[in-house]
């Protein structure tokens, strides 16, 4: 996890930073994201925007940008560039895709943008937006060993990529967009209801322009799909309202069985019907079998059994890792992963006490490995890591009231986009730190009461070891270097402190808290307290870890 002696940190959440606008001119919509990044290394969102223009309207069978289209993304660009510099922005990072590059007059749309906008524009290649997708896809998601498929359905293009956590490792761009196949005079009629006859067709046409991309997608063992466009979400979104009667989850999972039951329920459907339809975009109702025809044909021809279609995850998300890798910040890129980055995002957001939580980390880690082999616990890799992520986030609700700020922290756990973690890893965090201090675990608490049984037993457990090891550290003065758990038989544990000086504050509150330490515990508990200049002797019977 975060290397308990990596701390950059030299602000808070007040701290100013470094405005930057990105901006996404798609075949369909123009995207704006404003970020703020911080002399800390952390970085966050300040503004979502977008605004549907349908630039490449009428355009891809002659592949002329219409006046009006381009009117319209231009009014919307300069109201974005507005937007981004009123905040502040020193650079604006913009890109287009399918409609622009594919346009022969592509020069007279960049310069329109250039005089009107102030934008230089950058008109990306197929694949290299796909590249820049999937940059945005490993900003948002936690692959470990797994190899994934993403697919991104476009108003132009869709672009196919398959990696693994570090790369990727196939990248293709295929002449597939809503728009496109909508506006094609070929191809039948999507704005309203679609017959199975007109319905296959469509899907022909698909299959003629992936045939290759399949071929190429198959060589590889897949894992996992993702989705990270408009289309993908919205019918993930009808699959959730329409077919299982509940709202979308953040990151929606469709399998193929419910892609081809909304396909079904949506081309039977007038284009005034469709607009109605629970979780359906109105704005994508004229061109959404369009897209959808191209999910469903990819993945019958992949066998993809199902689709997670990723909140908010797409190229402006890959620039932004892009642009973070070639400056000043790339570490925060390249050396941490998504879940690393999110801990440590929340942490500096909130001004909290860095080095203060890496300590208290550090020893919840040496309580947790001590305890185990003590036979304490029996948790493992998994909730050594959950373990790890509550004590860097344990005292972030303290910029609210410190009183009660395990209550304001177990909040932010629960309520904020932490990137990487799942529902049931955000909630076992969000418990464990809600009883680092004061109470113990009780169902009366809601967070906890949520929890499945076997994971109240972690917390249980978690919570122990993260309260004992913040009274460790109360002075914040990293006093306590080391700390191990000892059986002493079945019913005792011996706590064997390695101190690098006089730690009074820290061993009046073990000795005042002696009492319920033991109950929560189930064991009794001694303490042995040894400076670090006498010995190196090892925790646990072998040499100590250096902490610094």
């Amino acid at each position: 996890m975060v290397p308990v002696g990596d701390s950059d940190s030299d602000g808070g959440a007040g701290r100013d930073g470094q405005v930057v606008g990105f901006i996404d001119i798609g075949t369909n919509s123009v995207r704006l994201m404003l970020v703020r990044i911080s002399a800390n290394r952390s970085y966050h969102v300040v503004n979502l925007q977008r605004e549907v223009v349908r630039l490449g309207e009428e355009e891809f069978a002659d592949h002329l940008l219409r006046p009006a289209a381009i009117e319209r993304a231009v009014l919307v660009c300069r109201s974005f560039a507005g937007l981004a510099r009123s905040h502040g922005a020193e650079e604006i990072v913009a890109v287009a895709t399918s409609a622009t590059r594919e346009a022969r007059n592509q020069g007279v749309f960049v310069a329109r943008l250039r005089a009107d906008a102030g934008l230089d524009v950058h008109v990306v290649s197929g694949r290299e937006e796909a590249r820049l997708i999937y940059l945005g896809v490993l900003g948002r998601v936690e692959l470990g060993e797994r190899t994934a498929f993403c697919l991104d359905i476009g108003g132009g293009s869709t672009e196919v990529i398959v990696g693994d956590a570090r790369r990727h490792l196939f990248l293709d761009s295929l002449p597939l967009g809503a728009v496109r196949l909508a506006g094609d005079p070929n191809l039948p009629d999507v704005s309203g209801r679609v017959s199975s006859d007109d319905y296959q067709r469509l899907q022909r046409a698909v299959r003629l322009a992936s045939v290759h991309a399949i071929k190429a997608v198959r060589e590889f063992d897949v894992d996992v799909a993702y989705g990270t466009s408009g289309t993908v979400r919205n019918v993930a979104a009808v699959a959730a309202r329409v077919l299982h009667d509940r709202e979308p989850q953040r990151d929606e999972t469709a399998s193929l069985a419910d892609v081809r039951k909304v396909v079904k329920l949506l081309r039977g459907l007038s284009l005034e019907e469709r607009r109605g339809v629970p979780g359906l975009n109105p704005d994508r109702a004229d061109i959404v079998i369009a897209g959808a025809v191209v999910l469903e044909t990819l993945m019958t021809d992949l066998e993809l059994p199902a689709v997670t279609a990723l909140t908010e995850c797409g190229l402006r998300d890959g620039m932004l890792m892009d642009y973070l890798s070639r400056g000043p910040h790339a570490a925060l890129v390249h050396e941490l992963t998504v879940r690393e980055r999110s801990v440590l995002q929340l942490v500096r957001a909130c001004g909290a006490d860095e080095a203060h939580a890496r300590h208290v980390a550090h020893l919840a880690l040496e309580l947790f490995d001590s305890s185990r082999e003590a036979d304490f616990h029996r948790l493992g890799a998994e909730e050594r890591e959950l373990l790890e992520c509550s004590a860097l986030l344990h005292d972030i609700g303290t910029f609210i009231s410190y009183p009660d700020h395990h209550l304001h922290s177990a909040y932010l756990i629960a309520n904020t986009d932490m990137l990487g973690f799942d529902q049931r890893e955000i909630a076992i965090m969000a418990a464990t730190v809600v009883f680092h201090r004061k109470a113990a675990p009780s169902a009366r608490d809601p967070l906890y009461a949520r929890l499945e049984s076997a994971d109240r037993k972690r917390v249980q457990t978690l919570a122990n070891l993260l309260r004992l090891a913040e009274r460790l550290d109360r002075s914040h003065g990293a006093v306590v270097r080391h700390a191990a758990l000892r059986a002493d038989g079945r019913r005792a544990l011996t706590l064997r402190l390695v101190t690098n000086g006089p730690a009074q504050l820290e061993l009046w509150g073990l000795e005042n808290r002696r009492g319920s330490m033991e109950k929560a515990m189930g064991r009794r508990l001694t303490f042995e307290v040894e400076p670090a200049a006498a010995t190196e002797a090892a925790v646990r019977g072998r040499p100590l870890p250096d902490a610094d």
